[in-house]
């Protein structure tokens, strides 16, 4: 009965998954954090506790969620065909290799294209009459749903709470953003607001949200307990030592029990040149076969489902997690 069972999943499991992409677009607004306070989607996207996400190998290496997607659906033939292209691109001395800082440099380059295709798909949302320019009023309705801020919504007063601190704060970012204070804001000032953390001229704005949100005893500072903040009570002991860890080996840089300032700005807005640096590691790892530091064209393709994937990375994926299920049965 349960081989029959078994059998029957996995019928339904390869009818129903397999024409479908890995990747999800979301909508990354600067309002949404990770648990750990980071304003940056990056980081997050990279890893998943221990687990390794290749959508954002793909994604950093392409430039694009959406030709990642497409990617995605191409026969290993043609996306080694079309990651040749890529790979002569990134070579920028033209020496038949890819090393570290090329590698990095191309990365760097796709996280600014992959913040731009964002702000491009948001903007054509928010600009309700497609005038090319976006109002406040046309994000508040597109974000939150509302005509107006004073628009009554919920009776959880909670929750309405909640709702006015984001829209307090969006405000103050989208004002920041409109460099001509002409009220609306321009394809490129929306890329300002969509993604201040990447635009040194946002960054005081984002430390003092960070110290309004977490900044309990208005000392101008975060100490470990405002660090953990309300998610210490849904954790046990282990993740606090965790968290206790990082946050004084890598977050205290001056080692002072607190984090201030830049230290704050480095919690909470993740350095695309770290993650960048990071990511070109881990390509490295995965990819040097013979250790000589430095990538050559082929070994690039050789492992081209971990640069760009394709049809057949997304069927290896699929009847992983089949046999995953087997096991749990």
């Amino acid at each position: 009965m349960k081989l029959e069972y078994f059998l029957l999943i996995v019928t339904t499991l390869f009818v129903a998954v397999l024409p479908a992409t890995t990747h999800k677009h979301e909508k990354h607004t600067h309002k949404e954090r990770m648990e750990d306070g980071s304003f940056s989607p990056k980081n997050a996207h990279h890893f998943d506790g221990a687990e390794h996400h290749s959508e954002f190998d793909h994604e950093a290496i392409i430039g694009s969620v959406k030709e990642a997607e497409e990617f995605d659906n191409l026969s290993p033939e043609e996306s080694k065909k079309r990651l040749g292209i890529l790979i002569k691109k990134m070579d920028l001395n033209t020496d038949g290799f890819v090393d570290r800082h090329e590698l990095k440099a191309w990365i760097l380059r796709s996280f600014k294209m992959l913040s731009q295709e964002e702000a491009n798909d948001r903007f054509q949302d928010v600009d309700a009459d497609n005038n090319g320019l976006v109002t406040w009023n046309e994000y508040l309705k597109d974000t939150y749903g509302m005509e107006t801020e004073n628009e009554i919504r919920d009776s959880d007063e909670q929750f309405v709470e909640e709702e006015n601190r984001l829209i307090e704060e969006d405000k103050v970012m989208f004002k920041a953003a409109d460099k001509n204070k002409d009220d609306n804001l321009t394809p490129e000032e929306f890329v300002v607001f969509l993604s201040p953390e990447e635009h040194p001229e946002m960054l005081p704005l984002i430390l003092e949200q960070t110290l309004r949100e977490k900044d309990k005893d208005g000392d101008g500072k975060i100490n470990f307990k405002e660090f953990v903040g309300d998610s210490a009570k849904h954790h046990d002991k282990e993740w606090l030592i965790a968290e206790k860890e990082k946050f004084d080996n890598e977050h205290d840089k001056d080692k002072d029990g607190v984090l201030n300032g830049n230290e704050i700005l480095s919690w909470v807005v993740p350095s695309n040149e770290d993650v960048a640096a990071d990511e070109v590691d881990h390509l490295f790892a995965s990819s040097d076969d013979d250790h000589d530091d430095r990538l050559s064209h082929d070994e690039i393709i050789d492992n081209y489902d971990t640069f760009v994937g394709s049809e057949a990375t997304d069927y290896g994926d699929h009847l992983q997690n089949i046999h995953h299920f087997s096991d749990e049965l």
